[in-house]
């Protein structure tokens, strides 16, 4: 018998609109399905039931009707919500509580979304893994042996393992894409520009945007449309191009053209080894786009000079968090080579970096102009075991992360969309996933792709740890 978690998102709300569960019920559902399954699993950094339960009862008695109306979700844990622990996945923020509510969070509010908790995420959001020094790894649930990937690596665990339905994310190189694709979920980073509270355009480089995290097309798309919708924009500079992005996912049209291409920008630097399913994954999709009517060709794409550029960028956003000499003291190694490596940057190299992202995200532009979406592989290795990346030697964790994730950090530098989804299982019946890149502003087309994708597909399996108990 199916039960409320068995639901796309969709048709969760459609079920609270017709009356037939209450948010309140909703809810505690997934309130049990934590309860039952989280200590295992390690997706959430801290649930808030009882807020929750209050928030879910007081929407049943108002009359608004947002577009989340008492759907649940959950903070990921660098995104402040009042009177709520916000540790950002780090010992130094172990005791923090905001007074104040981030947009991120807000915004999910006003649409009528019920938050549980806080997600686990890596110290400040760094790595793309989920393993931190305050609290349990975040573990993939077709295999709890092996890590969910990062930085929303708790908020990828969570939807996968039916404990929420959807899940705001972040992505400053991957950390929505990473996860999403290593336990098997649809994850949306979007356009420079394109969600008004986390633009990119404030950060070194504009690597950092929101988006979702999903497990099927159109959630993802329904939750983009609230991020993308639920604030002015504060730059003028904004992504072209509209929603409403469920349109996209529900009703796709047109032909498109698709470039097809395994090259990562790393390939000079790092011993990149793509694993035989996660090519496969790639010649899949392309004959399922190439079925859907689409022109499949490939792309010669062959990028100079990034690894470099992009260290730089990433030391330079550790850098300018300001971290003391006291502070380095209880962070991650990982945190606190990349705060040093920041800190001896000198002002020229950091202008330099900043010419060739530049540089390098008009040459991708150019480069894909003639296609509508660019597919790539989502990863190059399957999920890694816990521990597996190094925990004191911080360059070559540094490298271990590049090498399972080579294909995620150049979008954002580009600041162009892309989407990760599933399109096979591998030889022990885990999700392999792809990326599709699009051009500036072109989140409606590449949804439209991946849901004609993911309807030729079909529904894969759910991982073990969805059949768990609802309590």
């Amino acid at each position: 018998m199916a039960q409320l978690h068995d639901l796309t998102a969709i048709e969760q709300l459609a079920a609270l609109r017709r009356r037939e569960v209450s948010p309140a019920d909703l809810a505690a559902h997934y309130l049990a399905r934590i309860a039952a399954i989280d200590a295992a699993l390690g997706a959430f950094a801290e649930v808030t039931a009882d807020t929750a339960l209050e928030r879910a009862e007081a929407l049943a008695r108002g009359d608004a009707r947002g577009a989340l109306w008492g759907l649940p979700f959950a903070d990921k844990d660098l995104v402040a919500r009042a009177g709520v622990p916000t540790r950002f996945g780090s010992r130094l923020h172990r005791d923090y509580v905001p007074e104040v509510t981030a947009d991120q969070a807000a915004v999910l509010d006003e649409a009528g979304g019920v938050s549980l908790g806080k997600t686990s995420t890596p110290e400040f959001g760094l790595t793309g893994y989920t393993e931190t020094m305050i609290g349990p790894p975040a573990r993939d649930p077709w295999n709890p042996q092996n890590g969910a990937g990062g930085s929303s690596g708790g908020a990828a665990a969570a939807v996968a393992a039916g404990l929420l339905p959807i899940a705001p994310a972040s992505d400053g190189g991957g950390s929505i894409r990473i996860p999403a694709a290593t336990v098997g979920l649809v994850g949306i980073k979007p356009s420079r520009g394109r969600v008004p509270f986390a633009t990119g355009l404030d950060s070194p480089g504009g690597l950092a945007v929101a988006g979702p995290i999903a497990r099927t097309v159109a959630d993802a798309a329904l939750l983009l449309d609230v991020q993308a919708g639920g604030r002015p924009h504060a730059f003028a500079t904004r992504a072209p191009g509209t929603g409403p992005f469920l349109e996209a996912a529900t009703h796709p049209t047109g032909s498109a053209r698709v470039g097809v291409t395994t090259v990562s920008p790393w390939d000079d630097e790092e011993d990149i080894r793509l694993d035989a399913d996660a090519a496969r994954a790639v010649d899949v999709a392309a004959a399922l786009l190439a079925d859907a009517g689409h022109g499949v060709d490939g792309i010669d794409w062959r990028p100079r000079g990034y690894p470099e550029m992009f260290t730089t960028l990433w030391r330079m956003s550790v850098a300018r968090m300001g971290l003391s000499d006291a502070q380095l003291e209880f962070v991650e190694p990982i945190t606190a080579w990349l705060a040093l490596e920041g800190r001896a940057l000198s002002g020229a190299r950091v202008l330099e970096a900043l010419g060739a992202a530049s540089a390098f995200e008009q040459a991708t532009i150019s480069a894909f102009a003639p296609f509508d979406a660019v597919l790539t592989p989502a990863l190059a290795l399957p999920a890694r075991p816990i521990g597996w990346f190094d925990r004191t030697d911080a360059a070559r964790n540094f490298s271990q992360q590049v090498r399972y994730a080579p294909y995620s950090s150049f979008v954002n530098v580009a600041g162009l969309p892309a989407i990760v989804l599933p399109v096979m299982l591998d030889h022990s019946g885990h999700p392999v996933g792809v990326q599709l890149v699009g051009r500036p502003g072109g989140e409606v087309a590449i949804i439209a792709l991946a849901a004609q994708v993911e309807r030729r597909v079909g529904r894969l399996p759910r991982p073990p740890m969805w059949e768990a108990s609802s309590g």
